[in-house]
């Protein structure tokens, strides 16, 4: 199998989105391209497919196995689907048919599916049980969890044998402990000479699979070579300004240092460290079930103003659903959560991990956010001085929260629930979904706000370097088992 990429442009009204020379994929070799939002990386791994937007045009040469495909027809790589090219979706629980018990869509993979329905089931029925999912052929994609969504995705993509496989952001919002169990899954499609082409921003992901790396700045490469090189010992000033929007790499002046081990050690059972701040919410002898799984126990633990506090842990741990008991938007099964005064008229705000979800769809932005000022009977002066602050350009509000980027929507979030001066914002994942220099400029806004403020932060991370550049303390929930794969063979072609 071999797969090259010739003289790529991708354009839109004459704007240039992609351009690329010669890219080969070579079996055996996982390939990741790298880079912020709008770099092109995804507009590249759809003209390989043919899977492009109607609005795009595109040239260049495909060759696959000898034969050649122009890729301005989007129609002529449709036979290889499934049998010789595969995506993996981002955001597999929205690619996901909702209507579709998990075994089900991947059967439908199956290259038997139409002649032998039957003998496709038990082979999904089979994949799904070796990838750890057996109780989820039954499963509706809604009730699994990303991590479980991802590899129903990975099953549906693979199980037709396409030696070729595009993995698109795979690991957009997954917990350390998922990705890691995703990394050996994309590993696995290698292992018989397969070709894997990886689309990400996580550069954790990109040094996990190893292989070569491509990094792409406004529509071009700028970068490749070996990952151990390039994540290592980058040469081009963007692959270091990207590297160095790793959270372990930030120096801001509100970041504050770590606790010390004890604090830590208190911290970590829940216990109150020593503050001198107002106390703003006390939970005591908190307990949460969810469909039957206990998702903690007897928790107690008290947010002060000016603290910073880190919800971690892998994704089904009761991260959110505990956010959401300190706010009081969900009962406990038992334990109680008294809330102070300082928290009465809106001063207690929530950023939502989608800020799309989060801003109603048809309405321009500068009416969602006029009712808030409006509401509040806040002085307009102070949305436009947000807007300077976040670097955000007034006109931006003239349009829908699907017009802008997710970057300039989450700071908009982050305009939205300063406008009261809050004394406490719960965070849930608020930059999960974003580029590493997108989520840097993005959080830097949000703890500016907050320093300014002395307000109190409780963030929901699965991101252990985030955590530790923005909070003093963490209360980690859940443990995951680690997944054991198959030797997955790769068929087809």
């Amino acid at each position: 199998m071999s797969l090259r990429l010739n003289n790529l442009v991708v354009t839109h009204g004459g704007k240039v989105l992609v351009e690329t020379a010669q890219l080969d994929f070579e079996p055996g070799r996982p390939v990741t391209i790298v880079g912020e939002s709008g770099s092109g990386k995804s507009l590249l791994a759809h003209a390989i497919m043919g899977t492009l937007p109607a609005n795009l045009t595109a040239r260049g040469t495909l060759t696959v196995d000898g034969h050649s495909y122009d890729v301005s027809d989007q129609a002529n790589r449709r036979r290889l689907w499934g049998r010789t090219m595969s995506l993996l979706p981002q955001e597999p629980v929205l690619a996901l048919d909702p209507t579709m018990r998990a075994g089900e869509q991947v059967a439908e993979g199956a290259l038997t599916f139409t002649a032998d329905k039957r003998g496709a089931r038990r082979a999904a029925d089979a994949l799904l049980s070796s990838l750890g999912l057996r109780q989820a052929t039954r499963a509706f994609p809604h009730t699994l969890s990303g991590g479980m969504a991802q590899r129903v995705a990975f099953a549906a993509a693979t199980i037709g044998g396409a030696p070729v496989l595009i993995a698109d952001e795979p690991s957009k919002g997954l917990d350390q402990r998922a990705r890691a169990d995703l990394a050996e899954l994309l590993r696995s499609h290698l292992k018989g000479g397969g070709i894997l082409l990886t689309i990400t921003h996580d550069l954790d992901l990109a040094r996990e699979l190893g292989g070569e790396v491509l990094v792409m700045k406004d529509a071009h490469v700028v970068e490749q070579g070996a990952a151990g090189q390039v994540l290592a010992q980058p040469v081009h000033p963007y692959t270091r300004r990207l590297l160095g929007a790793e959270p372990s790499h930030w120096r801001h002046p509100w970041m504050r240092g770590p606790l010390d081990a004890a604090e830590w050690a208190d911290a970590e059972h829940g216990r109150q460290v020593e503050s001198e701040g107002t106390l703003l919410v006390s939970g005591e002898g908190l307990t949460k079930s969810f469909g039957g799984q206990q998702l903690f126990s007897n928790l107690s633990f008290d947010v002060r103003a000016g603290e910073r506090i880190a919800l971690s842990g892998p994704s089904g741990s009761g991260k959110t659903t505990l956010g959401n008991i300190l706010l009081r938007l969900l009962p406990p099964d038992a334990g109680t959560v008294q809330h102070s005064d300082a928290l009465k008229g809106g001063r207690l705000q929530k950023l939502y991990q989608d800020p799309a979800l989060a801003f109603p769809a048809r309405i321009p932005l500068k009416d969602s956010l006029g009712d808030v000022v409006r509401r509040h009977r806040l002085e307009r002066d102070r949305l436009e001085e947000l807007m300077g602050l976040l670097g955000l350009a007034p006109e931006l509000l003239q349009r829908r929260p699907g017009q802008i980027s997710g970057g300039e929507l989450q700071r908009l979030a982050i305009i939205r629930s300063m406008l009261l001066e809050p004394a406490l914002v719960f965070a849930d994942e608020p930059t999960s979904r974003l580029d590493l220099i997108t989520q840097e400029e993005t959080v830097r806004c949000l703890m500016e706000q907050v320093d300014r403020l002395d307000c109190a932060l409780v963030l929901v991370t699965h991101d252990d370097g985030l955590a530790a550049a923005v909070t003093t303390r963490s209360i980690p929930l859940g443990v995951t088992p680690p997944l054991t794969l198959p030797q997955l063979q790769v068929t087809g072609g």
